[in-house]
């Protein structure tokens, strides 16, 4: 998926760095408001997928940047995405100050569970997946239309949760985060835009929880 076209927001993604990093853009096709989700790298590619959206709506223009966690692969766009765009940003409580070590941007909004995003008449809400780092966050949109989206960051992928280096306790929070704030949350037709590689749907991977926890990763 490089974009998906809903009635009230469009959603455009490109793939960054060497590790195949996916920087989303989410545009409020009425009011033009934008949120840009990671800048993870390659300021040049960021600057034409913001670009790309001119189309989506009348007036686009970014009103805030998000950031799924601190993984330095994930924000190393970040301070240069600030300069040109001085537009507030956000993150999870818990990893402000990693992203300050790894990035030297000060995060302007830190963010709890269910905080939201207002983009234009559409609700962000932050969901706190901990495991993958201390403060990890999914952000979520349910569209006019019905359609549920999840931008997951590393906390979710197809096939499973993310690395938490054979840390037990770790797994096991990541896995009951992801399990009743994901699973238990969401219908099968959620689309789950994760931090790498492809998309998928709650619904795919639904069946499979129980494998997970068996395997441990």
């Amino acid at each position: 998926m490089n974009e998906l076209l809903l009635d009230d927001v469009a959603i455009r993604r490109v793939s960054v760095s060497d590790m195949a990093n996916n920087v989303y853009l989410v545009t409020n096709r009425k009011s033009g408001e934008q949120l840009l989700i990671d800048a993870a790298d390659d300021m040049p590619a960021i600057e034409q997928l913001i670009g790309s959206a001119l189309g989506d709506a009348v007036n686009p223009r970014l009103i805030g940047i998000a950031t799924t966690h601190q993984h330095w692969d994930h924000v190393r766009a970040l301070a240069q995405a600030v300069a040109k765009y001085p537009v507030p940003t956000y993150a999870g409580t818990d990893d402000v100050e990693g992203i300050a070590e790894e990035c030297s941007v000060r995060i302007s909004t830190p963010l709890a569970h269910g905080d939201q995003l207002q983009l234009g008449d559409v609700v962000i809400t932050a969901i706190h997946l901990r495991g993958h780092t201390p403060g990890s966050m999914a952000y979520a949109l349910t569209d006019s239309s019905g359609q549920e989206v999840i931008f997951s960051g590393d906390s979710l992928f197809p096939g499973g949760v993310g690395n938490t280096w054979k840390d037990p306790e770790r797994f096991t929070s990541l896995l009951d985060d992801v399990t009743e704030r994901i699973f238990e949350q969401f219908s099968d037709g959620a689309k789950v835009l994760p931090g790498h590689g492809d998309s998928t749907t709650v619904g795919t991977e639904r069946p499979h929880l129980g494998e997970w926890r068996e395997r441990g990763w």
